[in-house]
């Protein structure tokens, strides 16, 4: 059928019926208001026209898919028809029929009608009996009639829920700005909580409405606030209700699954598995719950609920209410953080009085003291001087009864002033020395604050014997002078209402003082004015003496001064060179630091001094000469530096330098081939000259520094790369060297650790005889088993263990493995292991009997053991290391000299010590060469010949040819060892 909008005459004429019906029927169609009240005439007039077995009238107000959104139907279809593949078809502009093979009804036949939006379409569904084979007469007018109607009211549909929804966004917005208006109102919690109620009760039915939070903290939910029709329970909003308590709370279970909950709150418990509980309140008809959330984490819940059968909550209003909370969240948020602001704000103000409070306190107490001071010499009397004192006390406190009493000779106390308003002067003559309150204050020399029952208690005691009225709290203080304790100061109260505190105490106490030195100063004062005349006469003699005493004092002073002075200098400077110290080196690279990391162009750097070989110096010349020789070093030093530059002395030979404000990197380097040039000369001390040189690490300053510390620890770190450079030599601290001094760091923690786990390992290397290849004995090496960085060689950290300390016990490890190995690796009767001895180990006077003891605990004979030893180590305590080799031999452990002709002096080694074999060192043994008699052929014939006259056995190490091997054998030396004949390898290889 065309979609174009029907002519008069179709419309006019909708069926073959008369004129009357025509107008009838066109008065229906306008008579409809909307598409049901549309589809109900159409579908009567169907039938009683065309004898239509089924009617229905289609419609969307939506782009109709696949699934067709947003279609309704009048009258509303349960048999399936509205989700037919041909009405989607129709919706969308295609007629089409279904035949009564598929409908039992007849014959189905779909029209489509015109539609006034793109979006907005229609479908007129009419069934006819199976019989009926033919369209009735008149059926497309009466379509095209119905189809120009529907158009109106489609398009009057679809305007009309347009309004709809502007009405309900307008709303909406209106109540978000509300509520974003509550959260800066000028609005306490409850009154904003209301408020918030209120703007939810214009968007939907919320008589009955609660916020809940989470309280992590406390482990609980809090109900901030809570509105019920029906449930009257009173819940204050910082009421914690904790987790514990709320198992069976379809609010809890709600809020820690963090969705949103609509529907009977009975149904809702059974999804949540809540047990119902009449303690939370009756059962809602309609329950909606949204969370309040941030982000991922769930804070709260908002909900409302009726108990009305005619009122519920649908898809849209659990929608709107989600939007909604997370403004009301916004709210909350804000609004306490205002609150939480104003509560800081109130804090620090109140914090603030206080502290004026206190500088008002305190200024006033400045003030007083200032009058005090000034009374000595403004006062022209005592009495004026007490009645001033007293004014300046009332300042301070409750002061009306006030006296002061004073002690006299002869073990009297005076009242010079007093002040009651109770007994005027009744008890405040001259009297003995009694058990009064005040002559308690002087006998215990502390102050003493008193109410009534401290009074009566004191009294009942026998302690004190009160005189006149009691008061109500009495509160004395010692006057203590330079002359010692003058008297007491007291004050006292008849009335309740003034009572005296702790902070009265030390005010009076803290003032007292004060009064008592200028009480003395007066007395001092009535006393020079008294003796005027005869001081007077006595003037000129006295004047010399007074000159002498403010010359003696002056000279007092000046050496205070200069005491004073000296201190601070020898706190901050080395007590032998007189330069700056580490404390004053590392407060001015803190400035320095400071001052480069404000402005970068304030460059500076440090340098890290030590002199080579000073130990060596110390101990053949002496301490005093060693002394003596830092001082010059010192001052050679200073004078290769600018006057803005700082040298320190750190402690013992080591010295530091800062180059303040470098102009490039160069400068340091040229200070350091100066200091080192200067150094190199000879130095003559007491008669000696003695030379000396320096190594010496550079750091500059960079922004990764924090801590004046760092810098001089990184300088620490290159200097000793000098040191192991050769010395006399400077190095700049870099990237690398941080490195370094981390992996360093790092390898002794790896060895204090490996330790505790036992990962070293001995290998054995075995010992042959050259010409007929036996094994005569094995080499215990040591290795590490890293866990990391796999098998290592002792060169890989032995240097490290030996700094730490732990190689010692490492030997040891290693010692009590190879004695528990033994028996595996040594199978026939002659063979034996020998293990490397340091000579660390010689220092133990106990060393033998350690070995013997080892060997005794696993069963191992000592012709067994052998222990080898380099020529260095001998030279330690060579006298020491002799009786201890001869005591192993004795007990039938032989030694090993390794490394020989190595050292210093190996032919008397072969004759002071008592060793069985000796090792040729690998040097001599890799040029050797069959046929060849000079070189090292002929330094191996002669240590052959040496050992052959003194009856040593001797075993050449380092065999890794067969030309090596030949060698050897042709001149003599049948025993050896080396990769040629085996590698170094676990007990598994040998066993």
């Amino acid at each position: 059928m065309p979609n174009g909008d029907p002519t008069a005459s179709e419309i006019a004429n909708p069926g073959n019926v008369s004129d009357r019906e025509r107008v009838a029927f066109l008065l229906l169609l306008f008579a409809a208001d909307d598409l049901p009240e549309l589809a109900a005439m159409v579908g009567s007039e169907a039938g009683r026209r065309f004898q239509a077995s089924d009617f229905c009238l289609i419609w969307t107000l939506g782009t109709v898919d696949a699934n067709g959104l947003q279609r309704f139907s009048a009258p509303a279809r349960t048999d399936g028809l509205c989700d037919e593949a041909f009405v989607i078809a129709a919706l969308r502009g295609e007629n089409g029929s279904l035949r009564g093979s598929e409908r039992a009804a007849g014959i189905g036949s779909i029209f489509t009608l015109p539609s006034p939006r793109p979006n907005l379409s229609a479908a007129l569904y009419l069934a006819f009996p199976a019989e009926q084979q033919l369209t009735p007469l008149g059926l497309l007018d009466f379509v095209q009639a119905v189809g120009w109607r529907c158009r109106e009211l489609l398009d009057r549909a679809y305007l009309k829920r347009s309004v709809d929804r502007l009405e309900k966004a307008e709303q909406l917005q209106h109540a978000l700005y509300a509520i974003a208006d509550l959260a800066s109102a000028d609005l306490e919690m409850p009154e904003m909580l209301r408020s918030l109620h209120q703007i939810v009760g214009e968007l939907m039915y919320a008589e009955n409405f609660y916020i809940s939070l989470l309280d992590e903290p406390r482990q609980g939910l809090r109900f901030i606030y809570f509105a019920d029709s029906v449930d009257q329970s009173s819940i204050g909003s910082e009421q914690v209700f904790p987790f514990t308590e709320l198992q069976n709370s379809l609010t809890l279970a709600f809020i820690r699954y963090g969705k949103v909950w609509h529907g009977p709150s009975e149904q809702l418990r059974q999804l949540l598995d809540v047990t119902r509980d009449e303690e939370y309140g009756p059962e809602a008809l309609d329950w909606l719950g949204v969370p309040l959330a941030s982000g991922e984490q769930v804070l709260g819940a908002l909900v409302v609920q009726s108990y009305l059968p005619d009122v519920g909550y649908t898809d849209e209003d659990a929608a709107l209410l989600g939007y909604v909370a997370q403004h009301i969240l916004t709210a909350l948020q804000r609004k306490q953080a205002q609150e939480d602001l104003e509560r800081r704000v109130d804090e620090r103000t109140h914090a603030l009085t206080l502290e004026i409070t206190e500088r008002k306190r305190g200024e006033q107490l400045q003030t007083a003291l200032y009058k005090i001071a000034e009374l000595a010499s403004t006062s022209e009397t005592l009495d004026a001087f007490y009645r001033a004192a007293h004014q300046i006390v009332g300042e301070l406190l409750d002061a009306k009864n006030f006296f002061v009493a004073l002690i006299e000779p002869n073990d009297t106390l005076s009242f010079p002033y007093a002040v009651d308003e109770r007994d005027p002067l009744a008890r405040f003559g001259n009297r003995k020395i009694g058990t009064g309150i005040t002559e308690y204050v002087i006998r215990t020399g502390k102050p003493l604050r008193a109410d009534r029952r401290d009074l009566d208690a004191l009294n009942a005691t026998g302690e004190t014997k009160s005189f006149g009225t009691l008061s109500v709290c009495w509160l004395g203080v010692p006057l203590k002078g330079e002359s010692g304790l003058l008297g007491v100061m007291a004050v006292q109260s008849y009335t309740e209402s003034v009572m005296y505190t702790e902070r009265d105490q030390a005010v009076l106490t803290f003032v007292s003082h004060h009064i008592a030195l200028a009480l003395e100063r007066k007395r001092a004062q009535d006393s020079i004015k008294l003796a005027y005349a005869d001081l007077e006469a006595r003037v000129q003699a006295r004047t010399h003496e007074l000159n002498r005493a403010n010359s003696e004092l002056r000279a007092e002073m000046q050496e205070r001064e200069r005491i004073e002075q000296q201190l601070k200098f020898e706190a901050l400077h080395d007590t032998l060179t007189g330069l700056p110290n580490r404390t004053l080196l590392l407060d001015r690279l803190a400035d320095a630091l400071e001052r480069f990391q404000l402005d970068p162009t304030h460059r500076f750097a440090v340098l890290f001094l030590d002199l080579d070989r000073f130990k060596v110096i110390n101990d053949s010349v002496g301490h005093l000469i060693g002394d003596e020789l830092l001082k010059e070093v010192g001052a050679r030093v200073r004078a290769c530096l600018r006057e803005d530059d700082l040298i320190a002395r750190l402690g013992g030979d080591e010295f530091a330098l800062l180059l303040a404000d470098i102009g490039d990197q160069e400068e340091p380097l040229i200070v350091a081939r100066r200091v080192i040039a200067a150094l190199n000369e000879s130095i003559r001390v007491e008669g000696k000259e003695l030379f000396t040189s320096t190594s010496i690490g550079i750091a500059y300053s960079d922004a990764r520094y924090h801590r004046a510390e760092e810098l001089l620890r990184d300088a620490d770190v290159a200097m000793y790369r000098a040191k192991t450079k050769g010395r006399q030599r400077f190095e700049i601290f870099d990237e690398g060297l941080h490195r370094e001094a981390l992996a360093l760091l790092d390898l002794e923690g790896d060895l204090r650790r490996a330790m505790t786990r036992e990962e070293f390992e001995p290998y054995f290397q075995a010992i042959y005889e050259l010409d007929t290849g036996l094994i005569v004995g094995y080499e215990a090496l040591m290795r590490w088993h890293h866990p990391e960085r796999g098998l290592l060689l002792p060169g890989d950290f032995l240097k490290v263990a030996e700094e730490n300390g732990s190689a010692e016990l490492i030997d040891w490890q290693i010692f009590h493995q190879v004695a528990k190995a033994l028996p595996r690796v040594c199978q026939a009767e002659h063979q034996y292991v020998t293990i490397n001895v340091s000579a660390r180990h010689f220092r133990d006077p106990d060393l033998c009997q350690q070995l013997l003891d080892l060997l005794d605990t696993y069963q191992v004979p000592a012709r067994r053991l052998r222990i080898e030893v380099t020529e260095g180590a001998l030279l330690e305590n060579p006298e020491l290391i002799r009786r201890t080799l001869d005591a192993l031999r004795a007990g039938g452990v032989l030694t090993v000299l390794d490394d020989f002709g190595t050292g210093y002096s190996s032919l008397s080694y072969l004759h002071q010590f008592p060793m069985h074999s000796l090792k040729i060192d690998r040097s001599f043994v890799a040029d050797l060469k069959p046929g060849h008699h000079g070189g090292n052929s002929a330094v191996v014939r002669a240590i052959m010949a040496l050992a052959k006259s003194l009856g040593v056995e001797v075993i050449a190490e380092g065999i890794e040819t067969e030309a090596q091997k030949q060698a050897l054998l042709d001149l003599g030396c049948l025993r050896g060892q080396g990769f040629l004949l085996a590698e170094p390898r676990p007990i598994a290889a040998w066993v």
